[in-house]
């Protein structure tokens, strides 16, 4: 088993209104981006439901430099409905749900921290809100 340090959280850069989730992300990981599988370990749809990509016993393809060990969780959501800005849009069952795989995870790999996509890569948003602030109030 590869050592967990971290966890890192995306969105999908889309508006509230697209509805997706693992199977559309496969498809731009692997169809048009031409990787072998969906980059992200978890992602969490609009409804709050938790969809498992990748197998967490194989790194991710989420975050340049922190892929071996990290797990990648992506929320469905962050963009406004006219696709030109960010937007923290996310629903509450997303937050419940995210709150929920925080700390099934904890149980199983110990305290980790808990970052942002951006907090790793300046020239990112994702995932549109200050992950390590959202965390500090849970």
């Amino acid at each position: 088993m590869r050592k967990i340090s971290k966890i890192v959280v995306h969105c999908s850069y889309t508006p509230a209104s697209m509805d997706i989730g693992v199977d559309t992300i496969i498809d731009w990981h692997v169809y048009e981006n031409g990787w072998d599988d969906i980059g992200y370990h978890y992602v969490i749809t609009r409804d709050g439901k938790i969809e498992t990509g990748r197998p967490v016993e194989v790194p991710g393809a989420h975050v340049l430099g922190h892929n071996a060990d990290s797990i990648g969780i992506c929320l469905i959501g962050g963009m406004t409905e006219d696709k030109q800005s960010a937007d923290s849009n996310f629903s509450h069952w997303q937050w419940d749900a995210l709150s929920e795989l925080l700390n099934k995870l904890e149980v199983s790999y110990g305290k980790l921290d808990v970052v942002g996509h951006r907090d790793l890569d300046s020239s990112k948003e994702c995932p549109c809100f200050d992950v390590q602030a959202w965390v500090a109030d849970l």
